[in-house]
């Protein structure tokens, strides 16, 4: 079951850097490149998932056998992992309670996987076009959001590029976060 129309079934996106598509994480079989990506020290400083296999499996399984308000994806671009997503709810996320959600907002995070798919503005591509969809795919969502870590200087450029605007900065459990923001409708200056 999924609170989010089913992302991985979305098909595939074309964007400039290749096809796009979603496709759900299966255990065991994408574990070992899951762990291996999370115990790469530039997502490690920030996924704080590095350790065992175990340590990626728990995390995934806490949202493959939950309520759907979350989905863990594979990015393939051109039929190849490139890219590690969460699709969720974020209106019924414990993240609502430290921003004004509306009902429906849907968030997103993302991790390149290999180190050759980062610097070089393919976040920015993927990020436009995922948020592109969500807001195609899912009429009741007005907005898209996610909470990038503002140390994370990289990723919150990349949201930017994507046409993601930064509403605020939040102090979340494990985080001091940036909120950005990407809304169905443009924003007015």
């Amino acid at each position: 079951m999924s609170l989010l129309d089913d992302p991985p079934g979305w098909g595939a996106i074309p964007t400039p850097a290749g096809e796009f598509r979603l496709s759900p994480v299966r255990l065991p079989a994408d574990l070992d490149l899951l762990a291996g990506w999370m115990n790469d020290p530039e997502i490690a400083a920030f996924w704080q998932l590095s350790g065992p296999p175990d340590a990626t499996e728990r995390h995934l399984r806490a949202q493959l056998d939950g309520d759907g308000r979350s989905v863990p994806c594979l990015g393939l671009l051109d039929g190849a992992p490139t890219s590690y997503w969460e699709v969720y709810r974020a209106d019924l996320d414990p993240l609502a309670r430290h921003y004004p959600a509306r009902p429906h907002d849907t968030g997103v995070h993302l991790l390149l996987g290999p180190a050759e798919s980062r610097g070089r503005g393919l976040g920015a591509v993927l990020l436009a076009a995922l948020a592109e969809r969500i807001l195609r795919r899912r009429p009741r969502c007005e907005r898209v959001v996610a909470e990038p870590d503002v140390r994370n200087r990289r990723s919150v450029r990349a949201f930017e590029r994507a046409g993601f605007r930064l509403q605020t900065e939040l102090d979340l459990p494990d985080k001091r976060a940036a909120l950005m923001v990407r809304a169905r409708v443009p924003f007015v200056v």
